[in-house]
């Protein structure tokens, strides 16, 4: 069994929003990376794709996903799955933080425009 505290995480940033590594193989995962993501209010959206299916879980306030071209509203409760390569953004339009947990499969690349495939490495 591996613990890891919200002290202990890994913490990273980019294109304006934190993560927060959970469950990784660096962490002791073998097949699935966890991961918390905050996004300050106002943040623009960053499009991307994943080579594998991500689920997200919203936590605390709102955020706008663009997914496949469709648009909708994220909010506290709620899941969105994510389909392989599929363009997908979050923004956070609002005055509040949004938070959310993030669960993709070990191995999952994400690719942001044209540049080369990576790990994201809170989910290394």
């Amino acid at each position: 069994m591996s613990l890891i505290t919200a002290e202990a995480a890994p913490r990273f940033e980019m294109h304006g929003a934190e993560f927060t590594g959970l469950a990784a193989p660096s962490r002791g995962a073998r097949e699935t990376s966890v991961w918390r993501v905050r996004i300050a209010a106002g943040t623009k959206a960053v499009t991307h794709r994943l080579t594998r299916e991500e689920v997200l879980v919203a936590l605390a306030g709102r955020a706008r996903v663009t997914l496949g071209g469709e648009q909708f509203d994220f909010s506290a409760g709620a899941a969105v799955i994510v389909p392989p390569d599929t363009d997908f953004a979050l923004a956070n339009e609002s005055a509040e933080p949004f938070e959310a947990v993030a669960i993709l499969p070990v191995g999952g690349l994400a690719r942001v425009g044209d540049a080369a495939p990576f790990t994201p490495p809170w989910a290394v």
